[in-house]
């Protein structure tokens, strides 16, 4: 993990710069943050769907979803989405549900849009669980300078008082979390989109909270993710058999096998064109003008990360082709 940290750190800045440049002139970033809404999706669950876009101060970081439980001895939360402002507007919506009080909240990876609503949760007493992958980067330059660039860019959702919260429970693998009768199954499927990735599962209700492992309606971010074993873990997700997939991004699926393809079929695109042109020593500019983009290209976000995540790649297989 610690070989990994000045990769993340290299990898940031670079992907900085090219998401900069691929932003034509005048493009806006901003957009009104819609009203969060909570969704059923079966007796005892429900979620909120962030907007498949860049987040800005005007959408107040508000592009992931988060999801709750609630059990007869209180709410489990599944991320905590990207800024304390929305965490106090998710404990709004829960509160329309039931008095039930928030006892826990699983983080399923420490990127800035599922967690700087933590100290809203911490603050109300709940119990945060992640798995322990995850403190490298909490504890790394990385984490600390992308806050540092959040104050400023999501200002003033995002300030000098939001902090980077810590788990309280480091888990070191998977684990079974029984709340008033009800079980959460929690699997560690990283290395994958992050380290620290963790899926949740109910099994009563066939329904499970994917994080970002997978990415409904828009092109996935792939940071500096192990994509090859994000494939891999996507079939441990269609193991669980679940009938409800609430993705990290976008929409809720009740067609777990056709929309983790998407995801699939773009991280196999971008390993097989980048990984040739690795191999072939090909510069990144000409494999890159090369590739045959038009299966994702009238995705959501696909001008913003195509090629960000296409340079992550190339310098990935590139490395492993070493």
């Amino acid at each position: 993990m610690k070989i990994l940290e000045p990769l993340r750190a290299v990898a940031f800045r670079a992907g900085l710069v090219l998401l900069l440049a691929l932003l034509p002139w005048g493009m806006p970033l901003a957009q009104e943050a819609p009203a969060m809404k909570a969704v059923q999706v079966s007796p005892s669950a429900w979620y909120v769907e962030g907007l498949s876009a860049l987040g800005s101060s005007a959408n107040q970081n508000f592009i992931s979803n988060a999801g709750f439980v609630v059990t007869p001895a209180g709410v489990v939360v599944i991320d905590a989405l990207g800024s304390p402002a929305l965490a106090e507007r998710l404990l709004a919506e829960i509160r329309k549900v039931t008095p039930q009080p928030v006892t826990h909240v699983i983080v399923t990876h420490y990127h800035a849009d599922h967690i700087y609503g933590l100290q809203a949760f911490h603050k109300q007493g709940a119990r945060i669980l992640a798995h322990r992958a995850a403190l490298d980067y909490l504890n790394s330059e990385t984490a600390r300078q992308r806050l540092e660039t959040s104050r400023q860019d999501l200002a003033p959702w995002v300030d000098a008082h939001t902090g980077l919260v810590p788990a309280d429970e480091w888990l070191d693998g998977d684990k079974v979390l029984a709340v008033g009768g009800v079980r959460f199954m929690l699997q560690h499927v990283g290395p994958s989109h992050t380290p620290e990735d963790l899926v949740v599962y109910l099994p009563q209700e066939k329904v499970l909270f994917a994080g970002d492992l997978v990415f409904r309606s828009r092109i996935p971010f792939v940071g500096q993710a192990d994509s090859g074993h994000w494939i891999q873990a996507l079939d441990v997700l269609l193991g669980f058999d679940a009938t409800t997939i609430v993705p990290g991004h976008g929409p809720l699926s009740s067609e777990a096998r056709k929309d983790m393809q998407l995801t699939r079929d773009y991280l196999a695109h971008l390993r097989t064109s980048m990984g040739e042109a690795a191999r072939n020593l090909d510069p990144f500019e000409d494999a890159y003008k090369a590739t045959d983009w038009s299966a994702f290209e009238h995705l959501p976000l696909f001008r913003v990360a195509n090629r960000m995540n296409a340079y992550n790649t190339y310098l990935l297989m590139e490395r492993d082709a070493k």
